[in-house]
């Protein structure tokens, strides 16, 4: 899968830099993903409060020939993680919970619960075992599950690590928030989303997920084979997934939610500075990526067949959601795709790097990396006093040098941080970290 990424997004890039037009160029980004079978959506582009793009493509129902419009529904997966965290932050700002409190609180007979904090689980850095890595988790989730048979599932796995240890996404944080934030305000999770966001900033869309209901422009999940997308039969009941992967949306809402977000309407500013504060890259209900010297804070979703992304730009007050219920590819490549697109004439972003290293600074860089939980080796070389990186059977790319032993190639989010005391590098791409070693 990895792999077959980098080819989409380079396809991307190289395909964008012929196009001329703001909006011909979007246009053309996302008839090229249709026509070529990578995906099937609605996308939204906000600027300033204010939609100033917005296309769909494909079929929200093969079946019946629906179309996708800017009203379809879309389960949006994990990009559920910032509701769920705003919730939160909101309950602390109110001062009825504390970044210190512990699980124990409120649920004493999980391990570690005393020493766990609500920091930790915002984070991602509570050690607890994620429940959807389970064997068979996918058939499990397909019914409807009770607070008490989550629990427990959360009880019988136990921890993997120490709290704080390090950082280690886990669903099974966030579906422990959503149940917290029931707990402090005596509501069900769909009444506190309703309550808290999207009653207020007039989300008329947004809401806790049932069944699908095609015949209310609600999308239907498909997989591709053979070419071909295929109906997902076996779909998640999100009576489980709760706080951690259980809204259904818009990307036009997704929008509005975030513009609300960081511009402070739903959280206090000190909230806020919390949940885009990262550790390993991982803020509270967001992650961060910097693309061409620009931060980028959102959250990815993929939840049956669907794929979401919702990101924010506050340096230029941009914000991109979009939701697939089709797709071949993960969501990083077509965010950065969209990035390249829509900054493309846009002369503050940086291209180079900002700091200088001469061609014998990167021989201790030269060489072939490799680790398990990346299904590729990387081979870094040089030309001149530029560094280049290449995966395995993939097209070699152009290094920019951000700081003391760390690159990025921006146009498809990948950082690479060299440590040179072990002979390893930290590659860290689509949010998730990957620990390589130099053979």
């Amino acid at each position: 899968m990895i792999r077959f990424v980098l080819i989409i997004a380079l396809l991307f890039c190289s395909y964008l830099q012929s196009q001329t037009g703001d909006k011909t160029k979007l246009d053309s980004l996302f008839s090229n993903i249709e026509e070529n079978k990578i995906g099937m959506g609605t996308v939204s582009i906000f600027k300033d409060g204010k939609e100033v793009y917005q296309k769909s493509i494909g079929f929200s129902n093969i079946n019946s020939k629906s179309k996708a419009n800017a009203l379809t529904k879309y389960r949006i997966g994990s990009i559920t993680k910032t509701f769920t965290a705003t919730i939160i932050m909101q309950l602390i700002d109110e001062e009825k919970l504390n970044l210190n409190s512990n699980l124990s609180t409120y649920f004493p007979e999980i391990e570690n619960a005393e020493i766990i904090t609500i920091e930790n689980l915002l984070y991602h850095r509570s050690g607890l075992h994620n429940v959807t890595n389970e064997k068979d988790f996918q058939l499990w989730i397909s019914k409807p599950r009770t607070r008490n048979e989550m629990l427990e599932k959360f009880i019988k796995n136990g921890v993997d690590f120490e709290p704080n240890e390090k950082t280690a996404y886990s669903n099974t944080n966030y579906i422990l928030l959503s149940y917290i934030a029931e707990d402090i305000d005596n509501k069900s999770f769909s009444e506190i989303l309703d309550t808290r966001i999207s009653k207020p900033i007039k989300l008329n869309k947004t809401i806790y997920g049932k069944d699908i209901i095609p015949s209310e422009n609600e999308a239907v999940s498909y997989y591709q084979e053979n070419s071909a997308w295929k109906p997902i039969t076996l779909e998640t009941d999100l009576a489980g997934p709760m706080g951690a992967g259980a809204i259904v949306s818009t990307p036009r809402e997704l929008n509005v939610f975030y513009d609300n977000l960081f511009s402070g309407k739903l959280v206090s500013r000190v909230a806020l500075e919390q949940m885009k504060s990262v550790k390993e890259n991982m803020g509270m209900g967001l992650s961060k990526l910097v693309f061409k010297g620009l931060e980028v804070y959102g959250h990815d979703g993929g939840i049956d067949g669907f794929r979401s992304m919702a990101a924010y730009i506050p340096s230029k007050n941009v914000s991109i959601a979009f939701s697939f219920n089709a797709a071949s590819t993960s969501t990083t490549p077509i965010l950065i795709a969209i990035l390249e697109t829509y900054f493309s004439d846009d002369p503050s972003l940086e291209n180079t790097s900002k700091i200088v290293l001469k061609s014998e600074d990167l021989e201790v860089y030269l060489g072939v990396y490799s680790g398990s939980t990346f299904p590729a080796k990387v081979t870094f070389t040089k030309e001149g006093n530029t560094l280049f990186a290449q995966a395995t059977g993939q097209p070699i790319f152009k290094l920019i040098a951000i700081d003391k032993d760390s690159f990025s190639y921006d146009s498809m989010g990948i950082k690479f941080t060299f440590n040179l005391a072990n002979n390893s590098m930290i590659l860290n791409f689509g949010g998730k970290i990957h620990d390589l070693q130099k053979e």
